[in-house]
């Protein structure tokens, strides 16, 4: 067989439960799913940067963001810095990017300068696609920098032109990078327009647990952002099908992502940008050669690993300076991989701040005298949050401060050290919580380090 196409399906802040796998009972993704069924489900997916370019940042060069320099929206990706483009172009692929950018300079929404294009070949995208288009009046750039207005509803009209590279690409291997904006707000009207009749049908129904409890801008903006999640996961079946039917299916591999969640106003001003769950889990799953039959992976994988992962799935070489992981010992079940017990979270614009998951706690730190939009980080912190997921799954009850989980903390905080050590942060100080009586609480040094 012949090297494997590669595609990513990459939306904008989609939670991980809006999927059906995940417990959604919309039925709002059946092709996600069933890709996630019978491909490999990553169940225990995050961000490790809740905000549009950081993360596009990290995924293009499996880098954190502090890495790669682009620790807030508005900077723009090094021309130097080496993306999944270059090391797929170097192994004799062709390369596409459909959709948005987001890493170019900021003063530009819609065309990018070649040497901001992060090496790809075929070009098709805005940089800023929600300040160029709106639910149906769809505009990209092409190579050349030239405005294409696309009809159709714009997951519609993205598709179409996914499905044409595809096809006009049966015989070169490819990697083709696929940027939707959906289910991110149109930010000129602060709304999520679905397509005509779509918001309608699930306005008022199924809400999260999490946003049902605190509210925010839940109501008026759910029915409207499941109706996108349903046209993305059609788009997705379309692609299916046109990989299908030009026999080019068992040769591909996709992976289906996302760069952050969606909290709907409920931790702060807006969307995203903190350390919850909502605003950090997102649905990843992968199907295609050595991921088919993968099952559920459980263990807790991170944005920064996906990198590293198509190009071992691809057979090129994992550059030594990628801070990730590929996930491929995992899909195949192999004992001992010594993958890490949490994922490391960066936090930027609202906040400069730090966060640490493990399956069963979350812990965070706020740097309070610097600002999220001039400062990368911190040399001093303060703790912010802890949760006790196992207990309180939808993060209702801040823990930090209990004396009964001092020891937690001080586990995490360890823990959170070595992380951001590992990718170049100094150890900071860091202040205590006012302490605070644990009541009935009590936490062993076991569940500390569960």
């Amino acid at each position: 067989m012949s090297s494997p196409n590669v595609i990513v399906f990459f939306t904008d802040q989609q939670r991980w439960d809006t999927t059906g796998v995940h417990g959604n009972p919309l039925d709002l993704t059946p092709n996600f799913d069933r890709m996630a069924q019978r491909g490999t489900h990553v169940y225990n997916s995050f961000t490790i940067q809740p905000v549009c370019g950081p993360a596009r940042s990290c995924l293009q060069t499996g880098l954190y963001a502090t890495q790669t320099g682009c620790f807030r929206n508005g900077i723009p990706l090094p021309t130097d810095m080496r993306t999944l483009a270059h090391h797929f172009n170097d192994a004799g692929y062709t390369t596409g990017y459909i959709g948005k950018w987001h890493l170019a300079d900021s003063e530009s929404a819609g065309p990018v300068r070649e040497e901001q294009r992060g090496g790809y070949d075929y070009w098709l995208a805005s940089n800023l696609l929600e300040f160029t288009s709106d639910a149906y009046d769809m505009v990209m750039y092409d190579n050349d920098g030239k405005a294409v207005k696309m009809p159709g509803y714009r997951v519609d009209a993205q598709t179409d032109a996914v499905i044409r590279y595809v096809d006009a690409h049966q015989h070169d291997p490819f990697f083709l990078f696929v940027s939707y904006i959906e289910p991110h707000h149109q930010n000129h009207v602060d709304d999520y327009p679905p397509p005509d009749g779509y918001r309608e049908r699930y306005a008022g129904r199924w809400t999260p647990p999490d946003l049902a409890a605190l509210g925010g801008s839940t109501q008026a903006h759910l029915g409207g952002y499941f109706g996108m999640v349903k046209r993305l996961d059609e788009a997705l079946g379309r692609l299916l099908d046109a990989l299908k039917s030009l026999g080019m299916d068992e040769n591909t591999i996709i992976l289906f992502t996302s760069d952050h969640g969606n909290h709907f106003k409920t931790r702060n001003g807006e969307y995203k940008r903190s350390c919850h769950e909502a605003s950090i889990r997102v649905p990843t799953a992968i199907c295609g050669p050595g991921f088919e039959s993968g099952g559920q992976i459980r263990e807790l994988v991170s944005l920064v690993d996906l990198p590293p992962t198509l190009l071992d799935a691809a057979g090129i070489p994992v550059p030594a300076e990628m801070a990730g992981r590929s996930i491929l010992p995992l899909v195949r079940k192999e004992k001992d991989a010594g993958w890490p017990e949490e994922v490391f979270i960066q936090i930027s614009e609202s906040q400069v701040g730090r966060a640490v998951r493990t399956q069963r706690w979350k812990y965070c730190v706020t740097a309070p005298d610097k600002s999220g939009w001039a400062d990368a980080g911190s040399d001093h912190y303060e703790d912010q949050f802890l949760y006790d997921l196992q207990a309180d799954p939808h993060e209702l009850t801040n823990l930090i401060g209990l004396e009964s989980h001092k020891e937690v903390v001080d586990v995490l905080r360890q823990r959170l050290f070595q992380r951001m050590q590992a990718v170049g942060e100094s150890v900071p100080t860091l202040a205590d919580a006012p302490s605070l009586p644990a009541g009935q609480r009590k936490v062993t040094s076991a569940e500390a380090r569960s």
